[in-house]
């Protein structure tokens, strides 16, 4: 009935890790951890996204732009377009869609 996960603190920084925190009512929390220098590759989101960093420092390529987020910066993003990221620094962050 009720459920504790750790799971946020326990994903080690270990090139990419991805792993869906919740899905209720077509809504997804996705985390994912990212060791330094490693990118998560160019792909597409299904639905409009928010992106939170949890630690860490990341940059976000959308559009043939960069945007640097920091630790507790949200960024949101449309769907069906085309992105990737790069850790500078061991990062997590969450993925809301």
């Amino acid at each position: 009935m009720y459920k504790i996960s750790d799971a946020l603190n326990t994903t080690p920084y270990q090139g990419l890790q991805v792993g869906k925190l919740v899905d209720i009512n077509a809504q997804e929390i996705i985390q994912i951890s990212l060791e330094a220098a490693s990118v998560f590759p160019k792909h597409t989101s299904p639905r409009d996204a928010l992106l939170i960093v949890l630690e860490g420092e990341i940059s976000f390529y959308i559009n043939n732009a960069e945007y640097k987020l920091l630790k507790h910066q949200v960024f949101d993003f449309p769907k069906n377009e085309e992105h990737w990221v790069e850790a500078k620094k061991n990062s997590k962050f969450l993925i809301i869609r």
